[in-house]
């Protein structure tokens, strides 16, 4: 009697439940809100309590502050990615993409979590090296779209537009960050009106390129 050799079939790996899912969510969540107020070193336990999860489920998703801080900072990354790529598919518009981009990256706080990615771990790490060649490649490409229509002065890069948002989007010292919340579109819309072209006046300085905000 021949043997008859068995090909083992390879097992699918387990999808994560459902509820693990919402509970990685709801950490991501509370984790950025507390970055915002109160920095990066907040204690994780106060994280889980705020989002309602036990520390053990914390630590089974991130093992250490730097992948949390890592995951919220991609994470913020990827919706304003997402808001300026919807926005250009439904108007075609992309002077409008990029003020949706800049709005939902005021929204996010971007100008709390980028002093994270200079100061508290790895700036090349994959995931984050990933996470801002999107950003920067989605921009770029709305930047030169919105050139091309006449839409977008010529002395104004990258760098311009996101220093501005960060700017304009963090509270003034001593100011309370609910109260300052009031103005921020109200200014950062002022200073998006300014880019557009005609330009009304020649910038002092050069262009802030990707390079420079890498420096």
């Amino acid at each position: 009697m021949t043997a008859t050799t068995v090909t083992p079939v390879p097992r699918k790996a387990p999808r994560p439940r459902a509820d693990a899912l919402r509970n990685r969510e709801r950490i991501v969540a509370a984790a950025r809100e507390m970055f915002t107020e109160f920095g990066p070193e907040v204690p994780l336990d106060e994280i889980a309590r705020r989002a309602g999860v036990g520390n053990a489920t914390v630590y089974r998703n991130f093992p250490d502050r730097d992948a949390l801080v890592r995951e919220v900072v991609c994470s913020v990354m990827d919706r304003t990615v997402r808001a300026a790529e919807q926005a250009l598919s439904e108007t075609g518009d992309a002077f409008e993409a990029l003020e949706r981009f800049a709005h939902t990256a005021a929204d996010e706080r971007i100008s709390a979590l980028c002093p994270m990615v200079s100061s508290t771990f790895d700036r090349s790490h994959p995931d984050l090296e990933e996470a801002r060649r999107r950003v920067e490649a989605l921009v770029a490409r709305l930047m030169d779209r919105a050139r091309e229509a006449g839409q977008l002065r010529d002395d104004v890069e990258y760098g311009d537009l996101m220093v501005g948002v960060a700017q304009l989007s963090r509270p003034p010292a001593g100011t309370a960050c609910m109260n300052a919340d009031r103005f921020v579109h109200r200014h950062l819309q002022l200073f998006l009106d300014g880019m557009r072209a005609p330009a009304r006046s020649a910038l002092p300085g050069s262009a802030v390129t990707v390079e420079d905000l890498r420096r």
